[in-house]
C-alpha cells in the first residue's frame, strides 16, 4: 500500500481508485450514473481524476488497457 506523497515518486504509469457517493456529484453526472449509489475516480500519481467508472473491475480493465499499474492507496 501506497500514500498519495509516494505515488509521486513512483512514476507516470501508477494510478488508484477513490469511491465517490454518487449524491456528492453534479446533477449531469448523477443522472448517467442510474441508480448507483457509488463510483470510482480515478486518479493519476499527481492526485488528477482521469476517469469516473461504475467498477473496480472496469477501473483494472481501463488501467491495464493503457499499461497503467493499479495500487491501493491509504
Amino acid at each position: 500500500m501506497f500514500t498519495k506523497n509516494d505515488l509521486q515518486s513512483l512514476g507516470q504509469n501508477i494510478v488508484y481508485l477513490k469511491p465517490v457517493l454518487t449524491a456528492d456529484l453534479p446533477d449531469d453526472v448523477r443522472a448517467q450514473a442510474g441508480d448507483l449509489k457509488t463510483l470510482f475516480a480515478v486518479h493519476n500519481t499527481m492526485g488528477e481524476q482521469v476517469a469516473l467508472v461504475a467498477s473496480q473491475g472496469i477501473a483494472t480493465h481501463l488501467a491495464d488497457e493503457h499499461d497503467m499499474q493499479l495500487v491501493t492507496l491509504h
